[in-house]
């Protein structure tokens, strides 16, 4: 068994490095710890931002957070504060900052307005065909958890950035996402939506 487990461990290895990708090992929460004061006046010491236009980082997928840094340092993702922020970290420091806000408690949002939060459940879980906007919580999840390595946590998330998030997919301002999908969602989505969205997001546990 731990000849097979080493095997596995070897071929994926090598099957990131002919990607063009380094097979880093997987992040030191404690090495996160030490370098996350730095984040703490705007994400919260332990991740959970007291400001709403600034996204809280608990429980958010430590792979997520390495990704984000390491697009916000090479302009992939635009934000000259992120920017000014990562431009010191290593791919190494960037994952351990990913596993320590990973191990975080989230402290929910929740949703404000029940009418507001309503109406963008339906959009939520169900979509709309005909408009061909396809259900958040096929990539999201129903509950807002995400997929590792796929798709972030968003249940819980401040409504005031969710918001922001969407309107910048939706304006081309954050071009990040794999194959434009959020920019294609965002770009048939109406503020009115984007705010019923946002308002039943930071709800979702």
């Amino acid at each position: 068994m731990i000849r097979i487990r080493t095997t596995l461990l070897l071929a994926t290895a090598m099957l990131l490095a002919a990607a063009g990708q380094p097979a880093l090992a997987k992040g030191d929460p404690a090495k996160g710890q030490a370098v996350a004061g730095a984040c703490a006046a705007c994400h919260g010491p332990d991740g959970n931002s007291m400001i709403p236009t600034n996204p809280s980082l608990a429980q958010q997928h430590g792979d997520y957070i390495a990704k984000q840094l390491a697009e916000f340092k090479s302009g992939t993702r635009a934000n000259a504060i992120m920017a000014g922020m990562a431009a010191g970290l290593t791919p190494e420091a960037m994952n351990d900052l990913g596993a320590y806000f990973e191990k975080q408690k989230l402290r929910h949002a929740g949703a404000r307005d029940r009418e507001l939060a309503a109406k963008g459940r339906k959009l939520y879980r169900g979509g709309d065909a005909a408009r061909g906007i396809p259900a958040c919580s096929s990539c999201h999840s129903p509950t807002g958890a995400g997929i590792p390595a796929q798709y972030p946590r968003i249940g819980g998330q401040h409504p005031e950035y969710t918001l922001a998030q969407l309107k910048a997919f939706r304006a081309g301002e954050r071009a990040n996402d794999a194959n434009a999908m959020m920019r294609s969602v965002a770009g048939k989505l109406t503020d009115a939506e984007m705010a019923a969205l946002s308002e039943y997001i930071a709800g979702l546990k």
